[in-house]
């Protein structure tokens, strides 16, 4: 995924993707290291990007999506977030 797939950079954080051959909708996954913080952090950004990824998959490419937040995702308005998801899933559904 991370060498055959491509990659699209925001303020807040970094997604892969990769085309898949089968039909089926796209599908994420969230990678938080340990340097993100303790749990109780790491489990707030991905609720907060779960959240944001929600509201704005309305992808018809079938895609394997991962995420990977910077720090400042944590701190960061989460409307900011919410564009920075909304944006890359416009340019993500463009180039798959």
């Amino acid at each position: 995924m991370y060498k055959r797939g491509k990659r699209h950079f925001t303020a807040n954080m970094t997604l892969f993707y990769l085309r898949r051959a089968d039909t089926e909708g796209a599908r994420f996954g969230f990678t938080l290291p340990k340097f993100l913080g303790g749990a109780v952090e790491r489990n707030r950004i991905k609720r907060r990007l779960r959240e944001a990824v929600r509201l704005h998959a309305r992808m018809i490419a079938p895609v394997d999506i991962v995420i990977n937040p910077k720090k400042s995702a944590l701190r960061v308005r989460f409307a900011e977030l919410e564009s920075d998801i909304q944006s890359a899933m416009e340019i993500i559904g463009k180039a798959a």
